[in-house]
């Protein structure tokens, strides 16, 4: 009986909470998207032209780069890092893609803000084709006292490629 009436209990309380979630409707005025939008524009133009430089200039002094590999801290040695990965092989076709729900507000003084999407590129090695790679990213971007908005913190991962499949004709020793 007692469980019952804790799950009965439990069900309601969701159901209280679920039109609550789905209400919550974007939050950020439409002049900071439009901001943060430019400075995705600045971040994809810099990758698509393998700039370190200009990528390292989107981020604070203190940020801190959360990648698939491991966190870098601070400004310069994000562009020492971007340096040294567009050494390996040319990046192209860099885009991302905003969540539906981003940017979110956060606090209250509009100075800060959370994101999150998806990313693609393709990446050319030295000694390969052209390689498609694509995940996920999010950041912390803050209102700088030159109101540019920069990254605080960003993190990335990359999504495993998918599997090969065999064509329907090759049999196992004839692929």
């Amino acid at each position: 009986m007692k469980i019952r009436f804790l799950l009965a209990l439990v069900g309601l309380a969701i159901s209280f909470a679920l039109p609550t979630f789905a209400q919550q409707k974007e939050t950020a005025d439409p002049q900071i998207i439009e901001q943060l939008n430019a400075v995705a524009k600045k971040w994809d133009d810099a990758f698509n032209n393998n700039d370190a430089v200009g990528l390292a200039a989107t981020f604070t002094e203190d940020a801190v780069l959360v990648t698939d590999t491991g966190p870098v801290y601070g400004r310069e040695a994000i562009e020492k890092y971007l340096a040294a990965m567009f050494k390996e092989g040319h990046f192209s076709n860099y885009s991302d893609k905003v969540d539906q729900y981003s940017p979110h507000m956060i606090g209250t003084d509009g100075k800060e803000v959370w994101s999150n999407g998806e990313w693609s590129l393709t990446w050319q090695g030295k000694t390969g084709g052209p390689i498609p790679l694509k995940g996920y990213w999010s950041s912390i971007s803050v209102l700088g006292t030159d109101g540019a908005w920069k990254d605080k913190m960003q993190t990335w991962n990359t999504s495993p490629a998918p599997a090969a499949t065999p064509s329907p004709t090759a049999t196992p020793g004839n692929q």
